[in-house]
């Protein structure tokens, strides 16, 4: 792990999308390969569907419409 920053890093937690974290980033998967960004910020994959895991490559937006894991009960986005 690097030095302790002057400040907290703020990840940003999407409604249906990615993590967004400052960038550069490691990111350690549970196969202990380690996956390396520098952009300015970073998309972090929470869906698991990205073809370049663990960044987000928009893959959560090819998601079906009405699909019932994304649809409340009421039948509105959850």
């Amino acid at each position: 792990m690097p030095s302790k920053p002057d400040r907290p890093c703020r990840a940003v937690l999407t409604d249906d999308g990615p993590l967004l974290v400052p960038g550069p980033v490691e990111v350690t998967l549970a196969d202990g390969t380690v996956a390396v960004s520098t952009r300015f910020v970073v998309a972090v994959c929470m869906c698991r569907r990205s073809a370049i895991y663990p960044w987000c490559d928009t893959s959560h937006r090819r998601r079906a419409t009405g699909c019932p894991e994304t649809r409340t009960e009421e039948g509105t986005p959850s």
